[in-house]
């Protein structure tokens, strides 16, 4: 461009524009940095031929080379199922005590059955399995239903009190104050007698009064010493474990107005090889019988 400024500094012919008094010099970019700026561009045009990379309306062009990172994660997934096919065909027709006394499909199924308890049962149980409020420890020995692989495995598989499976857990303790079948004195006594069970009573009189109302109402599910019983899925009252809190106020909620947890059918959602691989974990947690 003609009759471009000089600066008079550098010597450099300016662009011509200026802003408060101050030029621009028309400086030249490296000759290698525009060869690298053209490369980039051919190279894009490249990729846009060969890989996929324009997205539609439904869909997205495909490319030459036809690749693509979700194709080659779902490619890794077959294969990954492809070479476990053998033992998963073995774990659905073995049973369970046969799983566990085979040491290859004892490891396949322990850690299958850990990475299902990640993904369908932390959210309740915790990651550690220690449970939480109103979601028991799977740690313990402590349980509700039966620790047997098989009691674990119909739990997995029918769920606890839920309304999709005819053959769920259920156990329906009566609320007692809500159902108006004790007074609010006598659910008081029982609180207390249930609260000796494990020393913890402040009141013996009232726990007294509370073991002869226990022994017309509560026995015959929670046994004559509040041992439990696992066939109705009524919990043990003097081991010092609780599933809702073993504090006094605790306690008398749950005599008042009962408990109503639930647990998913899980055998209508997971195939039966999961379960079948979650039993074995749960049941080698620890507290397995």
């Amino acid at each position: 461009m003609a009759d471009r400024p000089i600066d008079s500094h550098s010597g450099q012919e300016t662009t011509g524009h200026e802003w408060d008094g101050i030029r621009e010099l028309d400086t030249p970019l490296p000759r290698w940095w525009k060869w690298v700026f053209y490369a980039t561009i051919v190279w894009s045009i490249g990729y846009w031929i060969a890989m996929p990379s324009w997205p539609m309306v439904s869909t997205f062009t495909k490319g030459v080379l036809g690749y693509s990172s979700r194709g080659a994660v779902m490619d890794d997934i077959a294969e990954a199922r492809a070479a476990q096919s053998g033992l998963l065909s073995r774990i659905e027709q073995a049973s369970l005590e046969q799983i566990r006394t085979d040491p290859a499909l004892l490891e396949f199924a322990l850690a299958g059955g850990r990475s299902a308890f990640a993904v369908n049962c932390v959210q309740c149980h915790g990651s550690g399995a220690a449970g939480n409020v109103g979601y028991p420890n799977l740690n313990d020995d402590e349980w509700l239903w039966g620790g047997s692989l098989q009691a674990i495995q119909h739990s997995i598989t029918h769920g606890i009190r839920n309304e999709t499976d005819e053959d769920a857990r259920v156990s329906d303790m009566p609320a007692f104050l809500r159902d108006e079948v004790l007074t609010s004195a006598q659910v008081n006594d029982v609180t207390e007698y249930v609260l000796s069970l494990t020393n913890q009573a402040e009141d013996r009189a009232s726990a007294a009064r509370g073991q002869a109302i226990f022994a017309e109402n509560c026995v015959s599910c929670h046994g004559d010493g509040g041992q439990g019983n696992a066939e109705f899925g009524a919990p043990a009252l003097n081991n010092g474990i609780w599933l809702y809190g073993g504090d006094r106020e605790t306690i008398r909620e749950t005599v008042a107005y009962s408990r109503r947890g639930v647990m998913p059918a899980w055998g209508q959602i997971i195939d039966e090889a999961t379960v079948k691989k979650l039993t074995i974990y749960v049941h080698s947690l620890g507290g397995g019988q």
